[in-house]
């Protein structure tokens, strides 16, 4: 008999619950003391409504009901408020002030077990009236929601996307390059977002260099500044007026200590149109909530009204609270061993950093210098001590980014461990390999990298089977355990000595710097760091690493 909870749920026992209680009955008198109503939505909900309202996370439960209506359990609770004053308060005048306290359920393949599937949810929504008073009003009742919830140390990470969506508006670029623009900012991957606008400069793009700069520019009042004389000669510095007005009146009610001005805040929601918000805390490796204005997703429903709100976890708040802060710790950075090892270690010393020790640890996992710890991790698992905030940033290939599909903030090209991803079959087998596709609709491939692998088969719109191996990968095909395979190579000298030969190019890996996403919001040490890699680094020579990137 299996008597455990199922994963990713668990049961909350007296004394903490009591904890819980009183937080959520804390934070909704203040709700309702801005004047913000309760309201409930329904747990399940129709698919069609999560995806009219643009991109929304992954829910891990979809139901066919008795009508046969597609229906999942609740991932966000946003998109059921603007349904219901699409619909239900259709032909009411407003505004609406809402308030709620909701179970919702999200999926995501964590690196980390199994993340929470259930959470319980904490906002508001503020739908029918629009301008930098309620702007202002929101921003400021989730920071009084966050004293509430006992969370004293905390930045909020402030930007509007109206200037990036002028900008990309005015630039007349392909749709595709423009929503990868997009994806890189939702994915806070600099390295690929200054390759998209250095491709597009040589091209004589006049925007993408300025939006390449947007993406960096961060501080008070003056970024505000800075980004209007940036976008102001391009006629892209509209959104900027009620933006700053907003400001003022932040700075007026005394928070502009709370907040950061960030240009790269973008959230992964598609429905913002105005000012978006990211809270993070020192002590906690994820951000605490999000908000933002988004006026034409009602609009999805049927009927269209300016609105804005945001939401937190209680999960988050609470842990945030534990957490607590610590302003003498030190910077801690994920360095791989192995074939990248000696080249991050120079990379880390020309920065300034103290490597005393890091070249021979011996048997130790961690050397603490004055300042600075290094963790000592496999370039595989970087990424997960990263993202789980044990590292406030690490250095390793972009293979391993990409294999464990990591959380975390992309900022330099560090241009060492340079490999290739190639697609490998035995001399002559081609016919053969063909044959075995057409009798049997897949081929096997093995690899110790089986993400990256499967992406790259379904962009060819190839049928696969996977063989995951661990080492010696030519063996695969060799033994007649797989057709072919997907591994990198520097310089292709055991392929040719197993007669396997290149049939397709998979990508190209390189060494990245890379941060937790509230380290590097909340942390100059970070910032700073990344941005003298990427001094150091910016015209130098690529530089081929025996073994590659991993």
């Amino acid at each position: 008999m299996n008597y455990t909870t199922p994963s990713g749920f668990r049961d909350v026992l007296a004394d903490e619950a009591e904890t819980r209680e009183a937080i959520v009955r804390r934070v909704q008198d203040c709700f309702a003391r801005a004047g913000y109503a309760p309201i409930e939505t329904p747990t399940l909900e129709n698919m069609e409504v999560m995806k009219a309202g643009g991109r929304v996370p992954a829910s891990p439960f979809k139901f066919f009901d008795a009508q046969g209506d597609l229906v999942t359990m609740r991932p966000d609770v946003t998109l059921q408020v603007a349904r219901i004053c699409a619909t239900r308060l259709k032909g009411m005048e407003g505004p609406f002030r809402f308030r709620y306290t909701q179970r919702v359920f999200r999926e995501r393949e964590g690196l980390l077990g199994a993340d929470a599937r259930e959470k319980k949810q904490m906002g508001v929504e503020c739908v029918g009236v629009g301008g930098s008073a309620v702007d202002a009003e929101v921003i400021g009742l989730f920071a009084r929601a966050m004293e509430a919830a006992g969370v004293s140390d905390y930045k909020l990470s402030l930007a509007t996307v109206g200037v990036l969506h002028a900008l990309l508006a005015a630039s007349g670029a392909p749709v595709a390059w423009k929503d990868q623009v997009l994806e890189s900012f939702h994915a806070s991957n600099f390295v690929k977002l200054d390759q998209l606008c250095d491709q597009a400069e040589r091209e004589g793009s006049k925007f993408a260099g300025v939006i390449a700069r947007l993406a960096r520019i961060r501080g008070g009042r003056e970024a505000i500044e800075e980004v209007r004389s940036l976008v102001s000669p391009l006629g892209c510095a509209g959104a900027l007026d009620e933006f700053e007005r907003t400001y003022e009146l932040l700075e007026t009610a005394g928070l502009n200590d709370r907040i950061v001005i960030d240009f790269s805040v973008m959230s992964s929601f598609d429905y913002y149109t105005g000012f978006v918000f990211e809270a993070f805390s020192p002590g906690l490796g994820i951000a605490l909530g999000s908000g933002g204005r988004y006026d034409n997703m009602l609009g999805a429903y049927g009927v269209d009204r300016p609105a804005a709100g945001f939401a937190f976890y209680l999960e988050e708040a609470m842990a945030a609270n534990a957490a607590g802060a610590d302003a003498d710790r030190p910077l801690k950075v994920a360095v791989p061993k192995g074939s990248l090892n000696a080249d991050s270690i120079s990379v880390l010393a020309d920065a300034g950093l103290d490597v005393t020790g890091l070249d021979n640890p011996g048997r130790s996992l961690i050397i603490r210098n004055p300042g600075v710890n290094y963790i000592i991790v496999r370039p595989s698992d970087a990424p997960v001590f990263v993202e789980a905030g044990a590292a406030d940033c690490g250095i390793c290939g972009e293979d391993s980014l990409l294999e464990t599909d990591a959380d975390v903030v992309e900022l330099v090209d560090l241009r060492f461990g340079a490999c290739r991803f190639i697609v490998a079959e035995p001399e002559g087998a081609a016919e053969e390999v063909a044959q075995h596709y057409r009798e049997l609709g897949s081929i096997r491939v093995a690899t110790k990298y089986p993400r990256i692998a499967r992406a790259h088969f379904a962009r060819r719109g190839t049928q696969v089977e996977i063989v995951q191996l661990h080492g010696n990968i030519e063996l695969g095909p060799l033994t007649g355990m797989s057709e072919c395979i997907v591994d990198i190579t520097a310089t292709g000298t055991t392929l040719r000595e197993n007669d396997l030969v290149i049939t397709d190019e998979v990508l190209s890996s390189t060494a990245r710097f890379f941060a937790n996403e509230a380290s590097f919001r909340t942390d100059s040490r970070v910032r700073d760091l990344a941005a003298k890699l990427k001094a150091q680094t910016a015209g130098a020579e690529l530089k081929v690493t025996a073994g590659g990137a991993s």
